[in-house]
């Protein structure tokens, strides 16, 4: 990593520290209790954290050789991540575009589960703030699957070190985090 990713990396520990970590009891989506939580959409979605996230992101793909059209994930937490990727990458080409996943398609229109920049036969990546359970990865890339594109791995902001990493690995998918709960939490573990 250059000195200049480095610091940027730095930047956005700090930034993560400061706006999304919070500390107290706190239940999960897997219905865990646990004594902090991970808010990164107060990173992601703040101006600072948008130019970082993008960035590194970016960064992240070029170094995994993940030659992608698009990336997006399930929304509302990959929606930034993948919005800020998309950005970086006009000032960097080649241009990766962005598409997000709904809950559920829509019951009216053209009744897509798939909006934004996604066509069958893209080469996506999946975008995720924090994997906790990869359970979100995991119904993303089936989605873009089913609607005929490449999944070629998976983008988070943060790893929660919880066995979700390790979940969407096993289901073939490499997975690159631009931080570690580690970096953020003391005795995380």
């Amino acid at each position: 990593m250059s000195d200049s990713l480095t610091t940027s990396r730095e930047r956005l520990v700090a930034l993560l520290r400061s706006r999304s970590v919070l500390l107290g009891d706190f239940v999960l989506s897997s219905g865990r209790r646990s004594a902090y939580y991970i808010d990164c959409r107060r990173t992601t979605m703040h101006a600072q954290g948008l130019e970082l996230v993008g960035q590194l992101g970016l960064a992240a793909l070029r170094e995994r050789g993940w030659a992608a059209d698009a990336i997006g994930g399930l929304t509302l937490g990959a929606d930034p991540v993948a919005y800020a990727v998309a950005r970086a990458s006009c000032s960097a080409p080649p241009v990766v575009n962005a598409f997000t996943v709904r809950a559920a398609a829509k019951t009216h229109g053209a009744g897509r589960l798939i909006e934004g920049c996604f066509e069958p036969g893209a080469r996506v990546v999946i975008a995720e703030d924090v994997i906790t359970t990869g359970g979100s990865a995991l119904r993303a890339a089936q989605a873009i699957r089913d609607d005929g594109g490449t999944v070629l791995g998976v983008l988070a902001v943060v790893d929660r070190g919880e066995g979700g990493r390790e979940t969407i690995e096993r289901s073939g998918l490499p997975v690159h985090a631009l931080v570690r709960v580690g970096d953020l939490v003391e005795n995380s573990a």
